[in-house]
């Protein structure tokens, strides 16, 4: 029996997100030559936050069926919406820059995976939410390629620096997502605008304070308008199209190919040829992904 039209178009809504995010890593790191890693930070973050707030002030202004239907936060929930906007909006994107500059765009992309792996480990262990067997098999495996692609014999250690930061990067989001997670039931785009535009205002008293300067105007533009594209803003309204239509599960179980698509970018978009490690992790990252999805698609 052939699914509901409404049903392949919240499909296609859900697979958009999971390109647009896809694009994040490689995109980010073709701007990062041309401003300071701070004031990048701020820009992308700020994008992102506008982004959001266009969607909600032009949702309000209709009046249409989602507006009307969100509940705005609340004074409870202050400590969430500060949480995620220092984790998801200040700490992930000024270390995911710097890390950026000494890895692989092809390498950083397959580390985001790691994303998955901590947001449960965080759940689990914090919030005391059930984790499958197949779930924990899939983990050790995405576990294990993040492990061989942060291997560096010519590094201290044996271990790379800037592939650990973007680890780092993942444990920074996760703590975003599961605090993300206790505001689920409130307006998205409201909190996202709220996470986006306070983030860049903090990065950016952070970015004077350092003394950095705003990179050049067509580098603004740009850095704003992959926030808008990859961070926030049309993500939100394309992953909100995609949970009314096949729900939470369904739609965020396909996100978890966006580090895919982030390779496959960052192998067009850029030169370098990953080492060795790269080919042996590889199948054992998308093996892992694979069973993530499909248990989260059980489910």
């Amino acid at each position: 029996m052939p699914a509901p039209s409404h049903n392949r178009t919240a499909f296609l809504y859900a697979l958009i997100t999971a390109i647009l995010i896809g694009g994040s890593a490689p995109l980010t790191k073709l701007l990062i030559g041309g401003a300071e890693p701070l004031a990048l930070a701020a820009l992308i973050s700020l994008g992102s936050g506008a982004g959001a707030l266009f969607f909600f002030l032009a949702g309000t202004a209709m009046k249409n069926r989602w507006s009307r239907g969100e509940i705005p936060p609340g004074k409870r929930d202050i400590p969430w919406l500060v949480g995620v906007t220092i984790f998801g909006g200040v700490l992930a994107p000024v270390t995911l820059i710097i890390s950026l500059s000494g890895t692989p765009a092809a390498t950083a992309s397959l580390l985001l995976n790691f994303e998955a792996v901590a947001t449960t480990l965080i759940a689990a262990a914090i919030f005391r939410e059930w984790v499958s067997r197949r779930v924990w098999v899939a983990l050790g495996l995405i576990t294990a390629a993040c492990i061989l692609l942060t291997y560096d014999p010519a590094a201290g250690l044996g271990l790379s620096l800037p592939a650990l930061g973007v680890l780092l990067t993942c444990l920074f989001w996760a703590l975003d997502n599961n605090m993300g997670q206790r505001l689920s039931a409130k307006d998205p785009l409201m909190i996202i605008s709220i996470k986006g535009l306070g983030a860049s205002t903090i990065t950016f008293l952070f970015a004077f304070v350092a003394g950095h300067q705003l990179p050049e105007v067509v580098t603004m533009i740009a850095a704003m308008t992959v926030g808008f594209f990859c961070y926030g803003g049309l993500t939100s309204i394309f992953f909100l199209l995609a949970l009314r239509g096949i729900g939470a599960a369904r739609a965020g179980s396909l996100l978890a190919v966006s580090p895919f698509f982030s390779v496959l970018f960052s192998l067009v978009l850029f030169a370098e040829i990953p080492a060795a490690v790269f080919y042996v992790a590889l199948p054992v990252m998308v093996i892992g992904a694979w069973l993530l999805i499909s248990e989260r698609h059980s489910h």
